[in-house]
């Protein structure tokens, strides 16, 4: 399949799961099962499917890490894989299925090549299409990147870390069902020719590249994505069309339908309809149409679901009509025009950076706060080796009164791990490859009318600019919509809510004047055109631009909160020497932090030391002390006589000893323990700067000496 070996074993092991399916791809083993329940029907109105995507330490030879030693609650992967199968399969079930339906897929063997999220979803989509439920296509999952100019269909881990974009679409033979798209940056090697008449010769340099992927190459690579996916599934059906077993009866949920009662209730109740719709707010709206129905139900003594359900069919006529047929939207406005923006930088006086962005009823507040090596998120995903850092984190927040409603704040669920990631893909590659601090942006959606996200990605942007992190270029976003009524269409920009909900199609556009950072697409009815997503990329890029040029203008008022902004020194030392900044079990560094109140991050092979603090001096104070430690070849360190008694005056006093000089410019460490054989409390106590003393040498290990106090000198 697209230039891989596949062995599909059925009936071997989980024979009493409805459907289960032995995958293996080269060294990755998937197991993945399918079981529903058809006792009862869900009332609920959503289609009851549950994907859980489960990785098993021993797939690659680990033991779990952590107190306990098994598998526990999944990691932000898994449940984003979970998401990405769910969002390509959920569209083929039948309307009105309410069987409860779980499918279950296990990683049993990989490797650190494997991309575990295109085998996952196809071992899922052949799992579904061996089942005897009624559905009868099969899809597959590709991965798309570039190298070099050149094309690579399912790149390897590697491949794909080298790539100039990340592309994973799904869909069945003749269907697009999803994509997911992030620009990767890469630094580029470039060779400058100097012009010398005595000497010609070249400079290497490295560029950093941010990647963003024109609107006419993401259809190019989105085609081959499609020529790959339509390759695929016809092996797939080939193969195992004979095996599908005949699928069963199933019940579907009473769609609750009266076409009589329709017909009346437009009659006389379209004018209330109407007016409902042009309040914006979701639960505003709801709450007014259930009125409604509740009314029309009481009047005509008719069961509520039938009343509600008609009601709502009416609304969504409503709303695509107008769109189609007068090109004018619930709250008015055309198809390209994007809602009133305000942004605000900066509004909060304590945060390292921040940005209120609103853009009609959705509102998202961006919070960026720097920090060093140490506050990054170490990570180890399955097929990872060694433990990561993530140095750039973006968390999405989404509470229930946001959208009106009376619920408490609960863990993150699967939707704001995907828009966070969403958002941090859109920005990650806009980074300055050279920027080594780690940040943490927290948007907090504290309204929300449809493009929660897209918001985020806006206020993010200028909430990293707003804390001096260098972006090399701003990115914004904007959510699309698609209205389709046989060969009429309407393409919407900055959708709401309503037209979510309503609409055929929904996708995520953000990105630079240069174009696309990342997309995401799911669609709702049976495939699009790539003629019509083409033309809704190009009026995406128009609303991209527009977004931009107010995001520019808030950027030149951004006013700094220099006074909170954590200052950092990076400075190189000899690389042997990183052990002497150390000290013995850690009590240099200690001592250093300790002193100064500052974070010291230390890179033992390059011999780089970041320094960062709050005060600008006590930072420079800090980078002169460790260079004191370090500029003192142990070769030149003046030898003293351990044990004798020397005279010295106290040159810098600190909280844990004073320095002090005992001739000829060597310093000795006069430790607060070794001030009196009683328990001092406070150096200052016994001595001050400017103090002669009488000390003992203690010890000397190169140019450390251990003083010891005999007496002050008056």
């Amino acid at each position: 399949v697209n230039g891989k070996e596949q062995i599909i074993e059925l009936n071997k092991v989980a024979k009493q799961a409805n459907s289960a399916v032995l995958f293996q791809e080269g060294d990755t083993v998937i197991l993945s099962t399918l079981t529903y329940d058809k006792s009862e029907l869900i009332e609920e109105d959503f289609t009851p499917f549950v994907v859980q995507y489960i990785e098993k330490a021993y797939a690659m030879g680990k033991i779990p890490a952590g107190f306990v030693k098994r598998e526990a609650k999944p990691g932000d992967f898994e449940t984003l894989t979970a998401r990405i199968i769910d969002r390509s399969i959920r569209p083929l079930f039948p309307k009105g299925y309410a069987y409860n339906t779980v499918m279950t897929t296990m990683v049993l063997s990989t490797n650190e090549e494997a991309d575990l999220q295109t085998t996952a979803m196809n071992a899922s989509s052949i799992c579904l299409y061996l089942s005897d439920l009624p559905i009868d296509k099969i899809i597959y999952g590709v991965r798309v990147t570039r190298i070099d100019g050149e094309y690579i269909i399912n790149p390897t881990l590697s491949q794909l870390e080298s790539g100039d974009y990340d592309m994973y679409v799904s869909g069945t033979q003749d269907e697009l069902l999803m994509i997911e798209f992030k620009a990767q940056g890469q630094e580029e090697v470039k060779i400058i020719p100097i012009d010398d008449v005595l000497e010609p010769s070249e400079e290497v340099i490295s560029v950093y590249k941010t990647n963003e992927l024109s609107e006419d190459e993401f259809i190019q690579a989105l085609k081959i994505a499609q020529d790959a996916i339509s390759k695929a599934t016809k092996v797939y059906s080939d193969a195992f069309s004979p095996l599908k077993p005949q699928p069963i009866e199933i019940e579907l949920k009473d769609a609750k339908e009266d076409s009589e009662l329709e017909n009346y209730i437009k009659d006389h109740y379209f004018t209330k309809i109407e007016e409902a719709i042009t309040h914006l707010a979701s639960s505003e709206r709801a709450s007014i149409l259930n009125n409604l129905a509740k009314e029309i139900a009481d009047e005509l003594d008719k069961e509520f679901d039938y009343v509600l359900n008609a009601v709502s069919k009416i609304k969504r006529e409503i709303v695509r009509t107008s769109i189609l047929k007068k090109g004018i939207r619930a709250d008015k406005r055309g198809s390209k025009d994007i809602r009133d923006i305000t942004i605000e930088t900066n509004l909060l006086p304590s945060a390292h950076g921040s940005c209120l962005f609103t853009r009609g009823q959705t509102q998202a507040l961006a919070v960026a706060t720097l920090g060093g090596e140490m506050d990054a998120q170490m990570y180890s995903n399955l097929t990872d080796r060694a433990d990561k850092l993530e140095k750039f984190m973006l968390h999405y927040n989404f509470p229930p009164f946001s959208v009106g409603e009376a619920d408490r704040i609960g863990p993150p669920s699967r939707r704001e791990l995907g828009h966070g990631n969403l958002a941090k893909r859109a920005i990650e590659c806009l980074i300055d490859s050279e920027f080594e601090d780690t940040v943490r942006v927290v948007s907090e959606i504290l309204e929300s009318n449809g493009s929660s996200s897209m918001a985020t990605v806006c206020a993010s942007s200028l909430a990293l600019v707003a804390c001096r992190v260098p972006l090399i270029k701003l990115a914004a976003g904007v959510a699309m919509g698609l209205i389709t009524e046989g060969e009429e269409y309407a393409i919407l920009t900055d959708i709401m809510g309503l037209e979510d909900h309503d609409g055929d199609m929904d996708f995520k556009v953000t990105g630079t004047y240069d174009g696309i950072t990342a997309l995401q697409m799911d669609i709702k009815l049976g495939g699009i055109k790539l003629e019509i997503l083409e033309e809704a990329l190009q009026q995406a890029k128009e609303a991209r631009v527009y977004i931009l040029e107010l995001m520019e203008q808030a950027k030149e008022k951004i006013v700094y909160n220099d006074k909170v902004l954590p200052k950092t020194i990076n400075f190189q030392v000899i690389p042997d020497k990183i052990v002497d900044i150390i000290g013995q079990g850690g009590k240099v560094i200690k001592e250093i932090i300790a002193k100064f109140g500052v974070t010291i991050d230390l890179d033992r092979e390059s011999g780089n030391v970041k320094v960062t603090g709050s005060n600008p001096e006590v930072v420079e104070q800090a980078k002169n002390y460790i260079i004191s430690i370090v500029s003192v070849p142990d070769k030149t360190t003046q030898k003293v006589k351990v044990g004798s008694v020397v005279k010295g005056v106290v040159k810098r006093v600190t909280n844990f000893g004073a320095f002090v000089d005992i001739g000829n410019g060597v310093e000795g460490l006069l430790h607060i323990s070794k001030l009196s054989k009683e328990r001092v409390a406070r150096v200052e106590d016994i001595v001050n700067k400017g103090d002669r003393v009488e000390v003992k040498i203690l010890s000397q290990r190169g140019f450390k000496i251990e003083l010891e106090l005999v007496k002050v000198l008056k």
